[in-house]
């Protein structure tokens, strides 16, 4: 790995980069312009990146401040064995935490915990949703109590995956609401909804139609504690692919927290293949 040298001039690289990235999206199922969008979502800051080569492979690394603290990501890496290389850069540069974003698998990183999965699923043509279950629109007046419910368990997801500290999870649900809800209830782009059984509320969703091109992206489908193990996970994904052709687009895409393996199994049930996959290391004692 001493052999490794930063180079100045990055074209070659970029175009085979961008490459198998949008390969990555093709192969789990996406169109040509929901990969386009998710491959520029990808190289966000790539002219900031640092790129090295051994003359035959690539390692593309940075460090980053994110939630008050440097952060290390390896965006590529096809030298073989390069890993330890890539974390040593970050690690000199302060960082004591690595990350990386994966499409086709885990490869190397495979000991990197999973912090998050970002899955997505074409839906069917025209939904249906089960017997019993009802859906309507959650009203403004229920709007603030189910938003305090939703950043409370936000912070709960971020903690539990291992990402960050309960005080930097709750900094960051903060932010993360104000970006995507500016105008709360009534921003455009964003639907909240309540699931009915027996006219009682046993959950609710929240979506953002036209997220990316023809995706609806689930942000939340909840059903209740008090409510779960009644068969109504699959009515939560029922009420995913009805609100998703309701709102005018094709595929639903929605993310999920490393830690919650009853979620990622009823996904990967449900037939919604992993689309990029988050995974971080702490370098202390690593």
């Amino acid at each position: 790995m001493d052999q490794m040298v930063i180079i100045a001039e990055q074209g070659a690289w970029r175009d085979d980069f961008e490459s198998r990235v949008l390969d990555g999206y093709r192969g789990v199922g996406c169109s040509e312009p929901l990969a386009r969008a998710l491959l520029e979502r990808a190289v966000k800051g790539i002219d900031g990146w640092t790129v090295a080569t051994d003359g035959a492979g690539w390692i593309a690394v940075e460090v980053a401040e994110e939630n008050g603290a440097p952060v290390g990501r390896i965006h590529d890496l096809t030298v073989p064995h390069g890993r330890e290389w890539a974390e040593r850069w970050c690690a000199e540069r302060g960082a004591r935490r690595v990350a990386v974003r994966l499409t086709g698998g885990a490869g190397e990183f495979a000991d990197y915990p999973v912090r998050g999965q970002n899955r997505l699923r074409a839906v069917a043509k025209q939904p249906e949703l089960p017997t019993g279950l009802a859906v309507r629109r959650l009203t403004e007046e229920e709007y603030p109590g189910w938003l305090a419910g939703e950043q409370a368990g936000y912070v709960a997801d971020i903690v539990r995956a291992g990402a960050l500290s309960p005080e930097q999870a709750r900094e960051k649900s903060d932010r993360d609401f104000a970006r995507l809800l500016p105008q709360g209830y009534v921003t455009p782009g964003h639907a909240f909804y309540a699931m009915e059984a027996e006219g009682v509320v046993i959950g609710t969703g929240w979506v953002n139609h036209g997220f990316l091109p023809g995706v609806t992206f689930g942000f939340s489908l909840e059903v209740y504690e008090e409510h779960r193990g009644k068969g109504y996970g699959r009515a939560a994904m029922a009420l995913g692919e009805w609100v998703t052709r309701h709102g005018g687009d094709e595929v639903m895409m929605l993310n999920v927290f490393g830690g919650n393996e009853v979620a990622i199994g009823l996904y990967e049930s449900a037939g919604f293949a992993v689309v990029e996959e988050y995974r971080s290391i702490d370098l202390q004692g690593h």
